[in-house]
């Protein structure tokens, strides 16, 4: 597979619940936190031109469509390219919904200490829930695309990515501890860990070879946002 052909099939990577959203206009949710009625919100609300959202491409939150502000909820489109997947990460202020339109989407969910790994098939029609705290990830395991609806009941859920959280921000030399003597070069590990907000990133190696998605160096692959 071409390289030009390589970049086409992942350029259907999104960014989506794992990126980190700009508030579009801080003065328009202001206005709303201290609209009196929900008569005035609508009026605000048309006078701004705030009932209109332009797609998927991102989140719709409270940051990027302030017509959400104050309502309790946020929706994203999710788009996984062929053998991608949004690695481990959780949501500390929201309950995620997550039912699959199209492909082939495993995921995988772990309440808290003790709890047994939830592993769900996510296939059209399908829905699983994360609950608020909880760690979870999604993986497509096709050479196809995927495309999932995610709901999450908070219009500011926070995105809390696990290694990206801890490598780079917490001690070397206790990270080192935690994953035990078995010479683990954490600083080398820590600097291959994908940057928050790419969203999606390519996931196993089996998937990527079976794809023909493999050769890139050092598993690094360019992501590119629709």
């Amino acid at each position: 597979m071409s390289h030009i052909s390589l970049f086409a099939c992942l350029a259907i990577f999104i960014s989506h619940t794992l990126a980190i959203d700009k508030t579009v206009n801080p003065e328009l949710n202001a206005k709303l936190k201290l609209v009196a009625t929900n008569l005035d919100r609508h009026n605000v609300l048309a006078k701004d031109g705030g009932w209109e959202f332009p797609g998927s491409v991102v989140n719709a939150n409270a940051a990027t469509f302030p017509a959400l502000t104050g309502v309790g909820m946020m929706l994203a489109m999710l788009n996984l390219g062929p053998c991608a997947m949004f690695p481990p990460h959780l949501h500390p202020r929201a309950t995620n919904l997550v039912v699959a339109v199209s492909g082939d989407t495993t995921s995988y969910m772990v309440g808290e200490n003790g709890a047994k790994v939830i592993t769900t098939k996510l296939t059209p029609g399908v829905m699983t829930i994360f609950p608020q705290g909880s760690l979870h990830m999604m993986a497509n395991n096709g050479c196809g695309n995927a495309q999932l609806v995610s709901a999450l009941n908070h219009e500011d859920t926070g995105t809390t990515n696990l290694f990206n959280s801890a490598f780079g921000n917490l001690p070397s030399e206790y990270l080192q501890a935690t994953f035990g003597d078995y010479g683990f070069d954490i600083e080398h590990m820590g600097k291959n860990i994908p940057e928050v907000g790419t969203g999606s990133v390519p996931g196993s190696a089996e998937c990527m070879k079976r794809c023909g998605l493999n050769g890139q160096k050092s598993g690094k692959i360019k992501r590119l946002v629709v």
